[in-house]
């Protein structure tokens, strides 16, 4: 799956439904009987809309600093433009470590910026992100939910993380110090052996049903 397929999916279908179009053709297309989905940020949130729409593909679903309850921090704006250090101190304050910003990332996103066409498909889906809150559909996910959180989150704060936990039955949630909005990136042993502790686990219960 590419890493952000908005950039090339036609204008009139960039938005967060769009997205899970995208993934429900990909899953069709690999002839998928059941999928683990993880998904960070705007990509949690397309996981819970993907879950919610095929619960029978769904064997478990990972959440890390998802977007679905509060957007008011996801970014409705045009992103300032031009200026690289704006854009190094915004990438940078998605970490909990500055330093987790590489020349490369702060590139990557200061390119995305400064690319007009692409911009605008950001904002487009932040907002689609924002007409889709899911805090009344949540209880309807019954597949094992994982959920992975930075204690430091400025984005999606801890609280966002709570509330997952309290709408979705089965969750487990586990928070990780010194970490910010992506706990992949930051803390990649910790975060790799709370998941793959997580799909041990469900993959137990599957063979014991």
């Amino acid at each position: 799956i590419p890493i952000l397929p908005i950039y090339e999916m036609p204008i009139f279908e960039v938005s967060v439904m769009g997205l899970v179009n995208f993934v429900t053709r990909f899953v069709e297309y690999k002839n998928y009987e059941k999928v683990h989905l993880v998904g960070n940020s705007l990509g949690g949130h397309i996981a819970l809309l993907y879950a919610l729409a095929h619960p029978e593909r769904i064997a478990s679903i990972t959440l890390t600093g998802s977007s679905g309850l509060f957007e008011s921090a996801f970014g409705t704006a045009f992103p300032k433009r031009g200026d690289y250090e704006y854009i190094k101190r915004k990438t940078g304050d998605t970490f909990y470590d500055p330093s987790v910003a590489t020349k490369e990332l702060v590139d990557e996103v200061f390119g995305i910026v400064n690319d007009r066409n692409k911009a605008i498909r950001v904002v487009a889906t932040a907002k689609s992100a924002v007409r889709h809150n899911l805090a009344d559909k949540l209880h309807k996910i019954k597949a094992p939910a994982l959920l992975i959180w930075g204690k430091q989150d400025t984005v999606t704060p801890p609280f966002v993380a709570d509330k997952f936990h309290e709408l979705i039955a089965d969750s487990r949630l586990h928070f990780l110090d010194e970490c910010g909005h992506a706990p992949m990136m930051e803390k990649p042993d910790a975060f790799n052996n709370i998941l793959s502790a997580f799909l041990e686990e469900v993959s137990r219960k599957k063979v014991e049903a």
